[in-house]
């Protein structure tokens, strides 16, 4: 193709991008300066102050507002003769089916999570539109192209539910233990020891503030002069879990359809007739340890680390402390880090191998939990969850989002055998950071694009239709809209296009036995079709009766059976959690706090693991994701 070819394939080619976060920024710049014009954009999330380090379209005055939308209106600030259509909604709305796909030559993610990743990936294969898929974590980064009958779907490999955690989430609205714990380690640790002048993820401050406000914040966790530890520690508890959330609950709207939290204020946790000091947390040293008798027949281990929970007697560290207990930890850890360590102060950061800021970490990730009606953690669960989160590089985004449009340039030039699956490496490989692979001709056990029948074994006498519906229609095989068929019977319909008289039938069905239902039950032997028509997705499950279900592995009395190379099995290493896989080669161990940092979600790439054992390396047992 001649280089006026090129250019006008590039300039008439319609392209839908389908996120607008830390990848989608650069490569929304990077499409309209290599020449494209027709590009539509897709993203529900607004701009999070967090973004603004390296989502470079935003600025501080754009917080709140739709990403799609800002992206949108800076890039035609530079290029004014583009034509952006900006979608603020979920790319699993409705009005994105498979008609308005067929109409681009491309489609680009840069999507946060799995389910839209598979619902676009569905819809491509509908439309027979090439799909260019990325993701990034750290360092690490990997582009991949798949073309309906010529290449793996990207359902093909294994895809663990991936462990991604947007800010706004944690710093707003958390409602599971890990957005706790990252919100402890990232925003009252570092704020209380860290270094105030560095910029944080999670540092938060109010989208219209004023500079004196914001000072204001800043200094709030400072000691002032005069001001015992005591007084700081509890001074700072109640501006966490009081008053933060006293504020929060102003936006009734947040609430309508979440619970609400409950502020924690030390005044609450102990009775009138308690104080803090009878509580053991000015006592510790006194109280038999270091200046007590009872230490006085006993040499002293310099090497002992310093434990606010040694001197509060909370010796387990696999117990769940109540929310006094909490409490007592919290302003310990406080007063030890001012007393003890004093010198510390500014320069902290954490340390999973730091006793003192595991236990404070632990306390107030849980008493946050408390706040949210989360369940409260271990200490050893916490460690395990809080060593392991690593943050977004800019400069990674910007390079998978050049290999985006590189991939891109090649489908367009109908140079289709020359896409590449490309590894960005943190450490060179052959003396290569960047690691190109062949593409791999579709699976033929794949339940999408290959339509192989699964089978589902489940205790039908006591698993209900709902169940197969959330946790194997939605969960497993990520239907956004399942339908549950029998022959020609309709067990269960969903959408929102469901007239009212038929949707009140359905929903009386949720909650009854499979081997109860009418016209015709679901027992063993029985054949069902699983189907979602908006991503033109249809699936055969045969059922098997089973009667006895391991407890442990399979609590819901159901397992999805031929899917063994769909599913992953990365193995765990004991003293890890299930936010933190064991890794290889490629060492990504993360659990997520922003839309643009990931679990690997555990593809092995043929032609990435052969290489890799060409250098003498483990090879990787996972694939990234955003």
């Amino acid at each position: 193709m001649s280089a006026m070819a090129d250019k006008e394939a590039i300039e008439n080619a319609r392209v839908l991008m389908v996120g607008a976060g830390g990848i989608g920024c650069e490569l929304l710049k990077t499409l309209v300066l290599t020449g494209f014009k027709h590009i539509h954009v897709i993203d529900m999330d607004a701009i999070e102050v967090s973004n603004l380090n390296r989502q470079f379209l935003f600025r501080k005055r754009h917080v709140g507002q739709s990403k799609a939308q800002v992206a949108r209106e800076a890039v035609l600030r530079f290029r004014p003769d583009v034509d952006i259509v900006a979608h603020h909604a979920n790319v699993k709305s409705p009005q994105f089916n498979v008609e308005y796909f067929q109409q681009f030559n491309l489609v680009l993610n840069g999507l946060d999570n799995l389910d839209a990743r598979r619902h676009v990936n569905r819809l491509c294969l509908a439309a027979d539109v090439p799909l260019v898929e990325s993701g990034t974590t750290g360092y690490l980064g990997q582009v991949t192209v798949h073309m309906k009958g010529r290449t793996e779907c990207y359902e093909c490999q294994p895809k663990p539910a991936p462990k991604t955690y947007p800010v706004c989430t944690i710093t707003s609205t958390p409602s599971k233990p890990v957005h706790c714990i990252v919100w402890a380690k990232d925003l009252p640790f570092l704020k209380l020891f860290g270094d105030k002048s560095l910029s944080n993820d999670l540092d938060i401050r109010s989208s219209g503030a004023d500079s004196a406000a914001e000072q204001e914040e800043a200094s709030f966790f400072d000691l002032q002069d005069g001001e015992s530890s005591k007084a700081y520690a509890t001074r700072v508890f109640d501006r966490l879990f009081g008053e933060n959330i006293d504020i929060a609950l102003k936006n009734e709207g947040a609430w309508k359809e979440r619970r609400k939290p409950t502020p924690v204020y030390l005044a609450n946790i102990w009775s009138s007739e308690e104080k803090y000091d009878e509580n053991g947390a000015d006592h510790g040293y006194e109280n038999g340890h270091e200046n007590g008798s009872a230490n006085e027949d006993k040499p002293k281990d310099v090497r002992a680390p310093l434990s606010a929970t040694a001197l509060l007697g909370l010796k387990n560290p696999q117990e769940i402390w109540s929310v006094k207990d909490n409490a007592r930890v919290f302003l310990e850890t406080v007063r030890l880090f001012l007393e003890k360590r004093k010198e510390e102060i500014g320069s902290l950061t954490f340390d999973k191998d730091d006793q003192l800021a595991v236990e404070f970490v632990t306390a107030a990730a849980n008493l946050r939990a408390s706040s949210f009606g989360i369940p409260m953690q271990t200490m050893f669960d916490v460690k395990g969850i809080a060593g392991n989160i690593i943050h977004a590089i800019a400069t990674t985004n910007a390079i998978i989002a050049g290999l985006i449009v590189l991939e891109a340039l090649k489908l367009l030039g109908k140079d289709r055998g020359a896409c590449r699956m490309t590894y960005c490496l943190e450490h060179a490989s052959r003396k290569l950071l960047l690691m190109p692979c062949e593409m791999d001709v579709p699976n033929p056990k794949c339940y999408v694009c290959s339509q192989t029948p699964l089978v589902l074994e489940v205790n039908t006498k006591t698993v209900t239709l709902r169940d197969v519906v959330e946790k194997i229609a939605r969960k497993k095989l990520a239907a956004s809209f399942p339908t549950i068929m029998q022959g020609y019977n309709v067990l269960c319909e969903t959408g929102d296009d469901i007239d009212k008289h038929s949707a009140a039938i359905y929903e009386a069905k949720l909650d009854t036995k499979l081997d109860a239902l009418t016209p015709v039950p679901i027992v063993n032997g029985v054949e069902i079709t699983i189907e979602d028509l908006q991503q033109e997705f249809s699936c055969i499950v045969h059922v098997k009766h089973r009667d006895e279900f391991s407890e442990e592995e399979e609590a819901d009395q159901m397992r999805l059976g031929g899917l063994e190379l769909l599913t992953a099995t990365a193995p765990v290493d004991s003293k890890e959690t299930d936010a933190a896989p064991k890794a290889t080669s490629v060492d990504v161990q993360t659990a997520s706090l922003d839309e643009d940092l990931v679990m690997l979600d555990g593809q092995n790439a043929v032609g990435m693991k052969r290489k890799l054992e060409e250098e003498g390396q483990e090879p990787t047992q996972k694939r990234l994701k955003t």
